[in-house]
């Protein structure tokens, strides 16, 4: 048997074992949604995990003159999701990007995912451990608008502010109001914006030594995708004696869980099944990782310069 023949062999027994592990303990796992208001946030949650999280509000267009702070809700929905218990936490960002001036926005919301970062480090450093409910932010999805053109600047700074600290993934909203090539030439340009500006997303990195052929396949096909474009709803209609979830129009339906129609679908088994491991592993393997040694590196600085004042002393 070759190396590699070995090494896939390996891989499934531990996933078989890791698998069953999960099926008794079940997993966690913590999903952002961030973009502004009257994009079909709640909406898609709703959609995603299949039964009312969130209380929908009709959004009218209106821009309060009033600067409004953002606010950051977290909700846990205990689910099941390939026979695995799954406790999934969404956290909602209302008020983001209402304001004229979105800087305070950014600096809240890194702050929050940077705060989680912090939690774990001041439980890594106690003699004794504790029961720790670990709340890392795994992945962040970045709501755009469907305006058709290209990234706004405030959707630029965002993503380039958190794609250090966290799994950002952007997807196009409301995906239904643009036509296909619309949509096409959208997804282009934003892909443009991001190579350009040098934006870290999760881009579904591929390792060619490690990954077997159908991790290679299946990340290039997600990474096609990129960003995703998502419709959401939870009204059910009858089509051919099926039911479905969709959203109608006078020239007809689009179905949410069609892949033909849109990319919920597939966005949804990557979060909540194919590579929610991945999302969690990248985040405590780099991420947190990356953080901690800044972290570290920069208190060790402060040390070191008080040091020296108490010398000079």
């Amino acid at each position: 048997m070759s190396k590699k023949a070995e090494g896939i062999v390996k891989t499934a027994m531990l996933a078989t074992n890791i698998r069953r592990k999960n099926v008794k303990k079940g997993l966690q796992f913590t999903v952002m949604c961030v973009g502004s208001s009257g994009l079909g946030k709640s909406t898609f949650v709703n959609t995603l995990c299949e039964s009312n999280v969130f209380a929908l509000k009709e959004f009218t267009g209106e821009k309060l003159s009033v600067e409004k702070t953002v606010e950051i809700n977290p909700i846990t929905v205990e689910m099941e999701e390939d026979g695995i218990k799954l406790s999934l936490t969404i956290i909602d960002t209302p008020g983001f990007g209402d304001n004229i001036n979105n800087e305070p926005s950014f600096g809240e919301i890194l702050g929050y995912v940077e705060q989680q970062y912090d939690d774990i480090l001041a439980e890594e450093s106690r003699i004794k451990r504790t029961k720790f409910q670990d709340h890392r932010v795994h992945a962040l999805l970045y709501f755009i608008p469907p305006t058709g053109h290209s990234l706004r600047e405030m959707d630029i700074e965002f993503m380039k502010r958190l794609g250090p600290r966290v799994n950002v993934l952007p997807v196009v909203a409301k995906s239904d109001t643009l036509t296909p090539p619309e949509l096409a030439a959208f997804k282009k340009r934003i892909n443009e914006d991001i190579a350009h500006y040098g934006i870290p997303i999760y881009n579904f990195p591929i390792d060619e030594e490690e990954d077997d052929d159908e991790t290679i396949e299946e990340n290039n096909e997600l990474r096609e995708l990129l960003p995703f474009a998502i419709v959401g709803s939870e009204e059910e209609v009858v089509i051919s004696g099926r039911r479905v979830r969709c959203r109608q129009y006078p020239w007809g339906v689009v179905e949410v869980d069609n892949s033909r129609h849109c990319d919920f679908s597939k966005l949804r088994y990557m979060l909540l099944s194919s590579h929610l491991s991945e999302l969690k592993e990248i985040t405590h393997d780099i991420l947190y990782e990356q953080y901690r040694t800044e972290k570290l590196s920069k208190e060790g600085a402060v040390d070191d310069e008080d040091e020296e004042d108490d010398e000079e002393e």
